[in-house]
């Protein structure tokens, strides 16, 4: 394996440069080295991996090629209904279609041409497993599984690491129903082989398929414009430890540099609604999109992002900025319920984080205030005793910084939310979980719901539905925030820019957050983003060589 870390020379030329080492960018890559093509890949940050390194590292993939030995039964039709159920409309079914088509042979070569060894979620709802289509028993989300990074030699040292979750794989997670914790001895046992999972694990066996490839790859290489000439992007200004470098893109350049989720003015110019707590990697500002937009792309799904709830622990960091931590187990295992500034439930607490996400941008009219911020998670001592919370493990004392009272009424005062109005809340909760209905927003209905409680009572009622009623009552405030915005660019079937007259723009193409979302809002699992990412970006590096 070539392992040498270097930087490209002034002037260099390569058939295909990538911007980006997402997955989106890391499978494009990979896919133009297969159809012959030279191939460099440039990243902004001092490391590799973008967002997906610190990630899940999931991917949702319907009528996937494991679902065959596992017996679980899919269809086109099915994954096809189940997205359009989803988009309210805005989702082009041309684009669903390709993705949907492409899932299985994107995902077969990725098993086939790369370490990766994918498999099956266990029962792993989709998000919405009620709707047309669904899959309340899973089958469709995908673990990459674990990667040992002695096998990258220097460059384990230059991919983005999750201090929290780098070697943990999904099912550990508190996002695939685990507690985020490991036992001692596998912790050792990980950290000594240097195996890492959720989106260690995904990059980690695209980062060697590169590597052997001969992909030149650059980091602290920040793309600051793209080259056209003769009505055909050519190449790319890309300053590369602070030096300004011209690269010839002889094929195409392929945008792959994330969402702009960082950038303040271009997410108060384009989000929907408010978003205070971005949960990627901070170099994610736009510069993809910046560079689409002056060379004429017309733009779509700019409104939306993958939503999530998170907290921020004070004087926890990650890449020099506030952390945001995603709010899952806290919020779904029984014991826990969320309020707004009101003292009042206003949705489903065990739904999945992107459509929460929609709750947070709810308009009074009256006030013309956001009606569900600020929001506060609201537990008791048996849910704090039992489950732990935000990386304090069961039975340990709660941390020092989350809010805390004797009584329900005195924890409202301490939050300034009206005494009595939180008592009746919690009152009003309390009911319903002795008759094991909550009649107001239904929580606990949906497999999904049962699924990401407590995993010893999974897809019972009782897995998300508990009293809040044990001295003492905790309190932490839940902000709005993003994995990553989800529009940019339109691209066509083969990962294309299109320009504002949806004709192709010669020598463009993006995959990622970077581009319109193929899906637009819809959000079908766990995955729900890397799978389409991962098979865009395959069609978008094989176009960029063959074009």
């Amino acid at each position: 394996m070539n392992s040498s870390i270097s930087t490209a020379p002034p002037n260099a030329a390569y058939d295909v440069v990538v911007l980006g080492s997402g997955a989106g960018g890391l499978v494009a890559a990979l896919a133009a080295t297969g159809e012959g093509a030279s191939v460099a890949v440039f990243e902004k940050a001092p490391l590799l991996g973008g967002s997906t390194a610190i990630s899940g590292g999931v991917s949702w993939v319907p009528v996937n090629h494991l679902q065959d030995a596992l017996g679980i039964e899919d269809s086109r039709e099915d994954a096809l209904d189940y997205l359009a159920s989803l988009s309210l409309g805005r989702m082009d079914p041309l684009m669903a279609e390709a993705f949907v088509d492409g899932a299985r042979e994107t995902f077969e070569w990725l098993d086939a041409t790369t370490e990766l060894e994918f498999t099956i979620v266990p029962s792993y709802p989709d998000y919405h497993p009620e709707n047309p289509g669904g899959r309340p028993h899973g089958g469709r989300s995908l673990d990459p599984g674990l990667f040992s990074y002695l096998t990258l030699g220097p460059w384990a040292e230059k991919v983005s690491k999750s201090r929290r979750s780098a070697h943990l794989q999904i099912t550990d997670t508190t996002l695939g129903g685990g507690t985020g914790l490991l036992d001692d001895q596998t912790k050792a046992y990980r950290e000594a082989h240097d195996l890492r999972g959720c989106g260690a694990g995904l990059v980690g066996p695209l980062i060697a398929a590169l590597i052997e490839r001969g992909v030149h790859l650059s980091v602290n290489a920040c793309a600051t414009d793209l080259v056209i000439s003769e009505g055909r992007v050519s190449g790319v200004m890309v300053s590369i430890d602070g030096i300004a470098t011209s690269v010839t893109a002889r094929r195409g350049v392929i945008l792959a540099t994330g969402g702009f989720e960082w950038n303040p003015d271009l997410v108060r110019t384009f989000l929907r609604g408010p978003m205070t707590s971005p949960a990627g990697v901070p170099t994610n500002t736009g510069d993809g999109l910046l560079m689409a937009m002056r060379a004429g792309a017309g733009l779509g799904n700019m409104a939306q992002a993958w939503w999530v709830p998170t907290v921020e622990i004070p004087g926890d960091t990650a890449f020099g900025r506030q952390r945001a931590n995603l709010v899952n187990r806290e919020r779904t295992v029984p014991g826990s319920i969320l309020v707004n500034g009101k003292g009042q439930r206003f949705t489903n607490e065990a739904s999945n984080y992107n459509a929460l996400g929609g709750a947070f941008h709810q308009l009074d009219a009256a006030d013309f205030a956001y009606r569900n911020l600020p929001c506060w998670l609201i537990f008791d001592g048996r849910h704090a005793r039992m489950y732990g919370s935000f990386g304090t493990p069961p039975g340990a004392p709660i941390a020092d910084w989350i809010t805390r009272a004797t009584s329900v009424r005195d924890l409202a005062a301490t939050l300034g939310i009206d005494p009595t109005e939180l008592e009746r809340t919690v009152e009003r909760w309390n009911g319903f979980v002795d008759r094991g209905d909550d009649e107001d927003f239904g929580r606990g209905a949906s497999a999904y719901d049962r699924w990401s409680g407590d995993g010893d009572q999974r897809f019972e009622i009782e897995s998300t539905l508990g009293r809040i009623d044990e001295s003492p009552f905790y309190a932490v405030e839940v902000h709005s925030g993003t994995l990553g915005t989800s529009g940019g660019p339109r691209i066509d079937t083969s990962g294309r820019v299109l320009d504002t007259a949806g004709e192709v723009i010669p020598g463009l193409y993006a995959a990622g957050n970077v581009a319109a979302a193929p899906t637009a809002m819809a959000y079908g699992g766990a995955g729900g983003t890397l799978g389409p990412i991962m098979v865009f970006g395959r069609k978008a590096g094989r176009a960029a060589a063959l074009d």
